[in-house]
């Protein structure tokens, strides 16, 4: 059986990355938003955990509400969340699989000494034993990029 893929637009991807990069040495998190397994927009959220946010995200319940707000607006879905790891590899932790749920693609993109590197994008089985990796796929396209190299972060419908 093939391995399936998430579709991640341009911008979608260089926001992800800007992110990771912007948070570093801390861990970023946000909302992926689309349809279907194409992530439209990727849309940063505050981590708000209380632990060492070097290490641990978290989403407040608001949060994810504007979120699937966000996504309504659109006429998309919630497709899943992603957050970085920063000096660490883009695999899912164990504190990635007691947090996580089965309805959600969780994308990680590993930040080692603040560049963004690696992204993978991970599923949890249905019997929350494990996750299975899935492919990501970048859109080419979209906005011209800065003088920086990145692509500003939009819908881009």
């Amino acid at each position: 059986m093939a391995q399936p893929t998430l579709t991640l637009r341009a911008a979608a991807d260089s926001g992800i990355r800007r992110h990771g990069r912007e948070t570093y040495p801390h861990e970023c998190c946000g909302a992926l938003i689309g349809r279907g397994r194409q992530v439209m927009e990727a849309l940063a959220l505050p981590n708000v955990t209380e632990e060492s946010s070097r290490r641990r995200f978290r989403v407040r319940p608001s949060d994810y509400l504007a979120a699937e707000r966000r996504a309504s607006e659109l006429g998309a879905e919630l497709l899943g969340f992603y957050h970085s790891h920063p000096d660490h590899p883009a695999r899912p932790s164990q504190y990635d699989l007691d947090h996580a749920w089965p309805v959600f693609a969780y994308v990680i993109v590993a930040v080692e000494e603040g560049q963004p590197g690696t992204m993978t994008s991970w599923r949890l089985r249905e019997d929350r034993s494990a996750f299975d990796e899935e492919r990501i796929a970048v859109e080419p396209g979209g906005p011209p990029r800065s003088e920086t190299g990145e692509r500003p972060c939009q819908p881009g419908f």
